[in-house]
């Protein structure tokens, strides 16, 4: 039988060592965090002191090849085989992509971000002057939007390929890569590649658990006058995984689309509630200006590496960002690819690229204006309180400067659940995927897979909160991104050959010559 054509199933040799994987690093962070801290540390500044230069470069690489997709010779190819309309609404689309693709994330730094920058700014500012706040609040923009989303857009368009044109019945990178690796796809490489993906999603993820449990953790207790302990974060760790639990149950349409609906109309309605509660016309004053910023010296902060004072800005904070991003590259190509179909290239990765930029520029320019005017006023000594407690208690603080403070932190605290939920069942629905054999681009992963993984990703936030292990985790998200830009690069290579062989001879030639007429010769 032709495996194309049987149903798809858990794929045991993938999926053991895989979940085993999860199981061994929530293991070690219990057991050894003082010693796996030691390690990934150590490596973490290898890597970064001594492959800088290729992350930097492969960003803003993608970045460009990004945009050549858009508007080059094959954005016009559709993402299906018939003339069908896009699977999803535009705004259920993007709804889905924003919430997958920042998570808990983007709640955990939207205020703190532009305070470290004014503490410990870039390009050797003077700290806490007015050029730090300004080039502060433009690099928290500038780490959330362009070059970031377009990691997510290229793989996005392979997969999408892969799954809607080509037809191959495997929700994997290593799939994506066989125009490439051909029948290695199946052997020794595609193993290869996959474990690495499963590696890199599982240092991304666990980044976003080590910031997201904490605050989640912390605007509970708040809300309800109650004292955080370890009960009441595990209590919040318990709750969490019953909803984004239920929601990798239901898969993509009854639970993440809906979870990521109700998430954006919650943002939407925060941010405007900041804005205009807050200092409207200085937010509005320095977003644009930060903008202009951004626009002016994109280049310069793209490669910026500080390769002789080495203050280590771009180490601390660029690289692990890039690093961050890459990691979670392969996972929202898969889901940005397995719901975008009917839609051409071009939509898909100006979709990508413009959507998730928006969300994240009004997103972090309104709340960190605001922070960084309540620390300017003296309103708030908000560099100080993030010094002395961290970033829960901070954002906390924060919120509670503005009016409404309650039911603005119980909107909080919902938005935070919800989402660190879309962002962690969606790893669980691609975890998932790749586990299972010839899943097919209509068909989802088995309801006890997904559960599975939604608990094993449950068991690193528990390993996380009794290791107190963030910073490694941090340091292993750079380490594991360094080999997954290989896979990626080989990707890049796959679409690019496969699209050539496709459509090479229906798209534009490279040069236009009139031919000669009747009445010339």
């Amino acid at each position: 039988m032709n495996p194309s054509q049987s149903g798809p199933r858990l794929d045991l040799p993938v999926f053991l060592p895989a979940f085993g994987i999860a199981i061994l690093v929530a293991s070690i962070l219990v057991l050894l965090p003082q010693q796996a801290e030691l390690w990934a540390s150590q490596m973490m500044s290898f890597v970064t002191s001594q492959f800088g230069w290729l992350f930097v470069i492969f960003g803003f690489g993608t970045f460009v090849f990004a945009l050549w997709l858009a508007f080059g010779r094959f954005g016009q190819v559709k993402l299906s085989r018939t003339d069908e309309p896009p699977e999803y609404s535009e705004l259920s689309w993007a709804a889905m992509m924003f919430s997958a693709g920042i998570g808990i994330g983007l709640v955990s730094w939207s205020f703190v971000e532009p305070i470290y920058y004014l503490s410990t700014p870039p390009l050797h500012i003077e700290p806490h002057s007015a050029r730090a706040a300004e080039w502060g609040h433009m690099y928290s923009l500038f780490h959330w939007s362009f070059v970031p989303w377009a990691l997510y857009a290229v793989p996005s368009v392979a997969v999408a390929y892969m799954l809607y044109v080509r037809r191959r019945p495997f929700l994997r990178i290593s799939e994506v890569c066989r125009p490439l690796i051909g029948r290695h796809a199946e052997g020794w490489a595609g193993k290869l590649i996959d474990t690495l993906i499963i590696l890199g999603l599982i240092g991304g993820a666990g980044t976003s658990l080590g910031l997201g449990v904490p605050l989640v953790s912390a605007l509970t207790t708040s809300l309800l006058g109650i004292e955080e302990s370890l009960m009441t974060q595990l209590g919040v760790i318990g709750l969490w995984t019953l909803i984004f639990g239920a929601s990798a149950y239901k898969g993509l349409k009854a639970g993440i689309r809906i979870l990521s609906d109700i998430n954006i109309y919650l943002a939407v309605l925060i941010v405007l509630v900041v804005l205009l509660a807050g200092p409207t016309v200085f937010i509005l004053t320095l977003s644009a200006n930060s903008l202009g910023l951004m626009l002016d010296n994109f280049t310069r902060i793209s490669f910026w590496l500080d390769p002789v004072r080495q203050g280590g800005f771009p180490d601390a904070w660029t690289l692990f960002y890039w690093a961050w991003w890459i990691a979670y590259a392969p996972l929202m190509g898969l889901f940005f690819g397995r719901i975008s179909r009917g839609r051409t290239i071009r939509q898909m990765v100006l979709g990508i690229l413009l959507w998730g930029s928006l969300g994240c520029i009004s997103f972090l320019s309104i709340c960190g204006a605001y922070a960084l005017e309540l620390e300017i006023s003296g309103v708030l000594e908000v560099s100080r309180l993030l010094g002395e407690k961290g970033i829960p208690a901070t954002v906390v603080a924060i919120i509670e400067t503005l009016p409404f403070s309650q039911l603005l932190l119980a909107a909080f605290t919902l938005l935070s659940f919800v989402f660190l939920a879309t962002t962690l069942d969606s790893s669980a629905y691609v975890l998932a995927s790749i586990s299972t054999r010839n899943l097919s681009g209509d068909d989802e992963p088995a309801k006890a897979n997904r559960l599975a993984w939604a608990f094993a990703l449950a068991a690193i936030a528990i390993g996380l909160l009794f290791a107190n292990g963030l910073d490694t985790v941090k340091s292993l998200t750079i380490i594991l991104a360094l080999p997954l830009t290989i896979v990626l690069f080989l990707l890049f290579r796959a679409l690019l050959r496969i699209l050539t062989n496709d459509f090479g001879h229906q798209v534009r030639k490279s040069s236009l010559v009139l031919q000669a007429t009747n009445e010339e010769s």
